[in-house]
């Protein structure tokens, strides 16, 4: 057990993920009175998202104007500057961030395991004078016209004047508030897993690959590994082994890979859902709380951190309501181009599968429309 439960706050938090200690770190920063709490003991993650976008990187410039913040977490993983796009094997198309050096100071995507990331925003967060409650599981929030109260699952209490809901996508903070989470979910099943092996196209990109069953993504991690999701045709085994990777590699490109070891895997489906609303009342939403969406594109946890800096700034400037109207617009966005990428990407349809590779080739030729491809991955239009 961390710090003893205070009984009041400003701002409770409910999830200290990235989402949340980001809006911890931005609280802390203004000097906002805030309670972060989670129900994990310190440690237990073991996490999905593996790539921080240039517009993610700017928040943390701007939450350490040093460029520390940013600096620490660059050290600590790989910064890729060519997306490649193929059809199995063959080549269709490449998309390089490199055109985004006159926009961003971070013309790459970085990737590192999430678990990096919350150990950089928690550091900070902890310098601040500030930490997480662990474990706490909020099991009750009920509002009123002065306040909401917090029940967890120790029997304490806390009172806050409003809470956050950055709990991800069952968020009990979103059913207090009686929010529709509105969307649905995708037919195919997915598998993750983080891979030692070798590897023929390489460290120096991230590729995507079309395949019968959908899109596999295979991009490098730190320490030599690399981070696999695929979808697969059929139900997914819940851990899959060094067999199962290797056979669906073999399917999709074969002679490219040898898989030496499996270091941890999962499957999982995927949603398309964004919140009616991001408040109600005293009770506030941000990340996966408030949206989730494909994996496509690796916006997920950079769109959640966004939210908790967004939503800082408007509790600390005093006007909450600012915080829907700059954000969700870009949740509809994020989820749109996710639906896209994942729909055009699992198409079995010959001619649309055709018509998808010559857009691609098309689109990569023209240094301009591949500027703009790189910018709307990056997130650096949704500033």
């Amino acid at each position: 057990m961390s710090s003893p439960l205070p009984t009041r706050t400003d701002v409770a938090v409910v999830g200290a993920g990235p989402t949340g200690l980001a809006l911890a770190v931005t609280l802390a920063e203004a000097g906002v009175d805030f309670v972060l709490l989670d129900r994990q003991a310190e440690g237990a993650n073991t996490s999905r998202a593996a790539v921080v976008h240039a517009r993610t990187l700017e928040v943390l410039d701007e939450l350490d104007p040093t460029g520390a913040l940013s600096a620490e977490l660059v050290s600590r993983g790989i910064p890729v500057s060519r997306f490649r796009v193929r059809d199995g094997a063959r080549p269709v198309a490449a998309f390089s961030f490199d055109g985004l050096r006159r926009r961003t100071a971070h013309p790459y995507a970085l990737m590192v395991p999430q678990y990096e990331t919350e150990a950089v925003l928690l550091a900070r967060l902890r310098a601040l004078g500030k930490d997480v409650h662990r474990p706490y599981e909020v099991t009750g929030v009920v509002q009123d016209t002065d306040g909401v109260t917090l029940a967890t699952s120790t029997g304490e209490t806390l009172r806050a004047t409003r809470a956050v809901g950055a709990d991800g996508m069952h968020s009990v903070v979103r059913e207090a508030a009686g929010i529709p989470f509105s969307g649905g979910s995708y037919d195919a099943s997915f598998v993750l897993a983080d891979v030692a092996m070798d590897w023929a196209p390489g460290r120096g990109e991230v590729s995507m690959s079309f395949g019968p069953a959908g899109p596999t993504v295979v991009a490098p991690l730190p320490g030599g590994r690399y981070r696999i999701v695929s979808s697969v045709a059929g139900p997914a085994p819940a851990e899959p082994d060094l067999a199962f990777v290797q056979a669906l590699l073999d399917r999709l490109a074969p002679g490219q890979a040898a898989v030496r070891e499996v270091v941890w895997s999962s499957r999982f489906r995927i949603h398309h859902r964004v919140a009616d609303r991001y408040r109600a009342g005293r009770l506030l939403l941000a990340g996966d709380a408030a949206h989730v969406h494909s994996p496509a594109g690796g916006q997920g946890m950079n769109t959640g951190i966004q939210d908790g800096y967004a939503l800082g700034r408007a509790l600390a400037d005093g006007d909450p309501a600012a915080y829907e109207g700059a954000r969700r617009p870009v949740a509809l966005r994020v989820v749109a181009l996710t639906d896209r990428m994942t729909r055009a990407s699992t198409t079995r349809n010959p001619a649309l599968r055709l018509a998808r590779n010559t857009g691609l080739r098309l689109l990569s030729r023209v240094p301009l429309l591949c500027n703009r491809v790189a910018a709307e991955l990056a997130e650096l239009n949704y500033r």
